[in-house]
């Protein structure tokens, strides 16, 4: 993704309102004065992409702390769209309330559901806060702001808190101090570059012995650094799943057009899900 061919009235869609990490990602990558649209689900930034209403898309699709997004990557299996991005943020969450509220007057915590597993240690040490799953973190302190009342907080970041109006009553509350979330920037394109150093694919593979071993050999045969792998269960298929995998390469590659290849006849079902970039 060459960032200065992307004329300024691009529309870019970001998951969250702003004031959420994923607006925060998106002008990390992209800096300031794109049309931004601004998304309250990860399936609504895949569907305006797929309908040509944004020409890129920011999602999170992993946390160092609590692993993959699950639904992100379920929605990069089912739509057609591809990576051609990454940026690993550090995350710091807080507790966020309006002023003059402190930690006695709370009794319940919103946030998306990343916020509260995020910060589940903390929220855990005060067993009598009742904690509610929210659209994102950034609407979360905005519902805060307009409740008005100090009985009720948000898990969320201090960019959020001075957007919308709060107060931090508790810095850095996530489990893990080395808390980060590696954000994907999503296209309707496949992006082949010289830079290009990460790919993503997504399979399906024979409900037999050595099926997966086989791949992970093609990969290795190949001196490819394979960074992650994951299982998704399929819908409608119990106990079937879908394997999500990252490794090194670059698609101009011959070794990794060999490798593609070979794991594609393996498998019942293959999509290349981008080459790009790593940042993580």
């Amino acid at each position: 993704m060459n960032l200065e061919i992307i004329d300024k009235s691009t529309n870019i869609g970001y998951f969250g309102v702003p004031g959420s990490y994923s607006h925060e990602a998106m002008l990390s990558i992209f800096g300031e004065g794109y049309n931004e649209v601004n998304i309250e689900s990860f399936e609504g930034v895949f569907k305006l992409l797929e309908e040509g209403k944004i020409k890129y898309g920011v999602v999170p699709i992993e946390n160092s702390s609590t692993g993959g997004i699950s639904d992100v990557m379920d929605l990069l299996n089912k739509y057609k769209v591809f990576i051609v991005k990454e940026k690993c943020m550090r995350i710091n969450q807080c507790l966020l309330g309006i002023e003059g509220a402190t930690l006695d007057d709370i009794q319940e915590v919103y946030s998306h559901p990343q916020g509260l597993q995020q910060s589940k240690d903390f929220l855990q040490a005060h067993s009598h806060w009742k904690l509610y799953n929210y659209y994102n973190t950034a609407k979360s302190a905005q519902y805060v702001k307009e409740s008005a009342t100090k009985t009720k907080a948000a898990v969320g970041s201090e960019k959020a808190a001075k957007l919308y109006g709060l107060k931090v009553i508790k810095a850095n509350i996530n489990t893990n101090q080395e808390n980060y979330t590696r954000f994907i920037v999503i296209s309707n394109t496949l992006e082949e570059n010289d830079e290009a150093d990460k790919l993503s694919i997504i399979l399906k593979l024979p409900h037999k012995v050595g099926s997966l071993y086989n791949v992970i050999k093609i990969i290795y045969e190949n001196n490819l650094n394979m960074m992650k792998i994951e299982s998704r269960p399929i819908a409608n298929t119990p106990w079937e799943y879908s394997f999500y995998i990252d490794f090194e390469g670059n698609l101009k590659d011959e070794k990794v057009k060999k490798a593609l290849q070979n794991i594609k006849d393996n498998s019942i079902a293959f999509k290349i899900l981008g080459n790009y970039k790593m940042d993580c």
